[in-house]
């Protein structure tokens, strides 16, 4: 069943009703927030755009929840560079609806059954079961959509070129899923694929992240889809989301060219000098809306990104259309490629 159903109008209302509702919750039960909201004079919203965010740095310099601490069930991290990292607390709810909310939002290309899967990635990362990395989320969450999974590198972090051929040998000549980070997908898979005559025509990819490296090799998100039909991936889904919105996703349409919103979040772009909502077209600052994070306040998250809302209404799917135009200029980079030697 799709998540993405709702036109604008419609989604708008739900949301501010939920939100406002979730506002409230964490007003009450989360301290430190409390304080900020009444800081800035909040009282109430009568739309989205005036629903009160909080930078998405917050999370690394204050303990955020709103669950009492023998109800923290996991903790996720960040992956930030510079060794601050965002801590976010879930209890069991919350856990397994961000799962749920997940797996709805991946089925929409998926469909409903576990396809066999290749992880572009290593398992190495998934050292603490407790604290996961944004990236050990990333591929974990990922990985319950697949079955019969193949690690494409090994603890190494290098190209496990005979667990590929073992794969497509057995799974080819059907449907199958690929996920990984941009940069590994690229590097790990596409010109593995591309010098060894690997046919990935079956795979469906969802990735994310990792976009830096590529644009430094001068490689655009068109140049990306293009090059990987050349060893016959064609079904590529990127998606944009962040651990500080656990389970909530904005996936890339099945044109490509945009991300949307699924059902239950939406986007605001805001003009960094004045904060005022921007119409589509004009590019600002990312923020993200989201009704999952009820165990800590990562409903309503004023972003690092600069993105920009192309059309409402007007794509395969309802809702906004948009794309991520990369970081604001000095923000942190996020790292989630650039360790994968590491594992972190």
């Amino acid at each position: 069943m799709s998540v993405f159903t709702l036109p604008q109008a419609e989604k708008e209302a739900r949301l501010l009703g939920e939100l406002s509702a979730l506002t409230d919750f964490h007003r009450a039960n989360c301290e430190p927030y409390d304080r900020i909201l009444t800081a800035s004079g909040f009282f109430a919203a009568s739309d989205i755009s005036a629903l009160p965010w909080l930078p998405v740095r917050l999370f690394k310099t204050l303990e955020l929840k709103s669950i009492p601490d023998d109800e923290v069930f996991k903790v996720l991290t960040s992956s930030g560079t510079t060794g601050d990292v965002s801590k976010i607390y879930l209890d069991k709810a919350a856990a397994a609806e961000q799962q749920r909310r997940l797996a709805a939002t991946v089925q929409t290309v998926l469909g409903p059954k576990r396809l066999p899967m290749i992880l572009v990635d290593t398992r190495a990362m998934l050292k603490d079961r407790r604290s996961f990395s944004a990236r050990g989320a990333g591929v974990l969450g990922m990985s319950t959509f697949g079955r019969d999974h193949v690690w494409a590198l090994d603890t190494d972090g290098a190209v496990d070129l005979a667990a590929l051929r073992g794969f497509l040998a057995k799974h080819g000549d059907q449907p199958f899923l690929i996920f990984g980070f941009t940069y590994l997908v690229w590097l790990h898979l596409y010109e593995v694929a591309l010098e060894h005559g690997l046919d990935l025509s079956n795979g469906i990819l969802i990735h994310s992240g990792g976009w830096k490296k590529l644009i430094d090799q001068a490689v655009s998100p068109e140049e990306f889809r293009a090059r990987l039909a050349k060893v016959g991936l064609t079904r590529v889904h990127n998606y944009y989301g962040m651990v500080e919105q656990i389970g909530t996703i904005f996936l890339e349409g099945p044109d490509g060219g945009s991300l949307y919103c699924p059902d239950f979040a939406d986007v605001v772009v805001r003009d960094p000098q004045t904060w005022a909502e921007l119409p589509p077209g004009k590019p600002g600052l990312l923020e993200v809306v989201s009704t999952l994070p009820t165990s800590y306040p990562g409903h309503v998250l004023l972003t690092e990104d600069l993105g920009v809302v192309h059309g409402i209404d007007d794509g395969e799917w309802p809702g906004k259309r948009f794309s991520v135009l990369g970081r604001l200029p000095r923000a942190e980079a996020r790292g989630c490629s650039d360790t994968y030697r590491s594992a972190s």
